[in-house]
Parts: C-alpha cells; sequence; structure tokens
C-alpha cells in the first residue's frame, strides 16, 4: 500500500529511575544499539532501524511516558496535521527543531487521555542502520532479546474514545479492531493502525489517565519470543506473562518489567492490516481469550499495573 501523511511510530521518551540500570536493560538484555547518553538521556535505536532513535531514556523520580512520536511523510505534512487538530479542537504546539539530537521541527499535542504526541518528518539516519548496498541481514550480530524495530505502545486512561477520535479524524487513523461492553457500549481497549499493521498505538480503558500499559519492540518470529523467555529467565528479569498469544492483533508475545516497573512487550506476527477490511470485535466477556488466547483468562497485574 501506498504510504502518506503519518507513516509509522518513530519514538518514545520513557522515564526510568536509574538511568545506568535502564542503559543495561535495554542494551543488553532487549538488544537495542546505545546511541549516546547526553543531557540526562539516553538515545537507541534497534538493529533494523533506519533512523537515529526510537527509544529515549529520562532519568526521573516516577517512571512512565514523557511522551511518543509519530513520524509523517514530509514537513509540510505537520503544517497540515496542525490544522485539522486545531480544527476539531485539538491544542498545537510547534517545536523547534533540536529539542532532541538530530530531530527536526515538530507539532505537538495532548489527548483527552492525558497523552502527550508529537508528529515530525526529519531525523538523522544511524550510523549503524541496516546496510543498503548489497546487504547482509544485520551488520553487527544482534545481541539479547534481538529486537528488530521500536513497535506500538499501548496508553491507559479515562476517555480512550476521545483520544482514539483525534487519531482518526485528525491524522488518519483507522480502528483495526476493539473490545467492547456491549451491554453499556463502553470501549474497553481501541487499537488503531496508520500502516498495514495490526496496530501502532493502542488505548486501553483505566480510572486514571496519562499511564502506559507498555512499550512494545518487534521480533522475527515465535522463536525469538521463546529466545526472549530465555534471556528473561537468565537474567531474572520480572516477567509479567507469556509466551503466549494474542486474540486481538493475533500476535505472538511475552510480556516483561524493565527495572523501573515500565512493561515490555516483544512481539512478533500479527495479521496484514489494511483500510478496507471490516473493523475486528470482540466482546467482553470474551476479553480473556481476546488478550491471552491460550489462557482464556486475565491476571490482575496485566489489568491494573502500569507507569
Amino acid at each position: 500500500m501506498a504510504l502518506t501523511g503519518v507513516l509509522r511510530p518513530g519514538y518514545v521518551q520513557l522515564r526510568v529511575l536509574d538511568l545506568d540500570e535502564a542503559i543495561q536493560h535495554y542494551r543488553d538484555r532487549i538488544g537495542l544499539n546505545l546511541v549516546s547518553v547526553e543531557g540526562g538521556r539516553a538515545f537507541f535505536q534497534a538493529f533494523d532501524e533506519f533512523d537515529r532513535h526510537s527509544i529515549i531514556l529520562r532519568e526521573a523520580d516516577s517512571a512512565g511516558l514523557d511522551r511518543m512520536a509519530f513520524k509523517v511523510a514530509r514537513d509540510a505534512d505537520l503544517d497540515h496535521f496542525a490544522e485539522r487538530l486545531l480544527d476539531i479542537g485539538v491544542h498545537v504546539d510547534v517545536i523547534a527543531a533540536g529539542e532532541d539530537p538530530g530531530v527536526g521541527r515538530k507539532i505537538r499535542f495532548n489527548t483527552p487521555t492525558s497523552h502527550v504526541f508529537d508528529l515530525y518528518a526529519e531525523m538523522e539516519l544511524s550510523e549503524s542502520g541496516p546496510a543498503v548496498r548489497n546487504p547482509d541481514v544485520w551488520i553487527a550480530e544482534p545481541r539479547g532479546m534481538r529486537a528488530t524495530r521500536f513497535d506500538h505502545c499501548a496508553l491507559n486512561g479515562v476517555d480512550i474514545s476521545a483520544s482514539a477520535k483525534i487519531f482518526v479524524e485528525a491524522l488518519d487513523f483507522s480502528v483495526a479492531e476493539e473490545l467492547v461492553d456491549e451491554t453499556s457500549g463502553v470501549r474497553m481497549g481501541i487499537f488503531l493502525s496508520c500502516s498495514n499493521k495490526a496496530h501502532d498505538v493502542a488505548f486501553l480503558g483505566y480510572p486514571e489517565d496519562g499511564r502506559i500499559h507498555h512499550t512494545s519492540f518487534f521480533l522475527d518470529s515465535w522463536h525469538d519470543v521463546g529466545h526472549a523467555a530465555d534471556i528473561i529467565s537468565r537474567y531474572d528479569i520480572s516477567l509479567d506473562i507469556g509466551p503466549t498469544r494474542h486474540g486481538i492483533t493475533r500476535g505472538q508475545t511475552i510480556y516483561f518489567f524493565d527495572p523501573s516497573g515500565n512493561r515490555n512487550e516483544t512481539f512478533s506476527g500479527g495479521y496484514t492490516y489494511y483500510p478496507d477490511n471490516p473493523r475486528r470485535m470482540w466482546q467482553a466477556e470474551n476479553a480473556g481469550k481476546a488478550i491471552f488466547y491460550y489462557e482464556k483468562a486475565l491476571n490482575d497485574r496485566f489489568m491494573t499495573v502500569n507507569t
């Protein structure tokens, strides 16, 4: 499909309690490349990503999400999307180039769930990105869980329908799948795509705004998810659940926590989505199977723990 406008998730900035401890986790265990440490932040890139960075860690007194960013196709798209956001009543800030190293100007907006999003068009290419001339599968042998890219975030808040509406009406995202309580009409989970992935961002209902449920990293295969489980066990990383599979998105998955308590996911598979596909819907009474297809039940930690 011809991707225009918003292309994909670009980066996420997370708060961590101890930067050195977090660097070891994301570099050595998940397998990201450490690009730089500057201004109290660490910047990482996965081995199959072209851009300079996709993960930013900032040391702070509490864990959680600072902001998530999406890359757009052209600089002019920033003005286009700013106008559309303003047209539906969403405040927009323009951020000059240089707030993050190697990144051009951005526009920033907040959602009703109190999450901060950036759109940007320009980022420097990584010095350790994939080869483009007679390219080998990788340049340097992947480490740890062998994460190939930053894939998506799932975000918690109260009015997830209002937040999802911004992405659909102003940014041309599609709702690929959702979890709905048909009795009350409440949408419990909304999975949005700007591409042909099953989701690029998800909103999950929760009684408190501004929370992040997880940051997800893509792996090549179900075998690699099993390898991630081996890493988790070998280094006594705090496990949430898995390896297992989702009903929603069909992704193969394992969830675990970084040393600060931020939930990570490694994810493979998932169906291919096209905008003309009918929307998939799961009923609330099947929520267990929707989230954990094999277990058919939710654990309390997955539903209540976030940062």
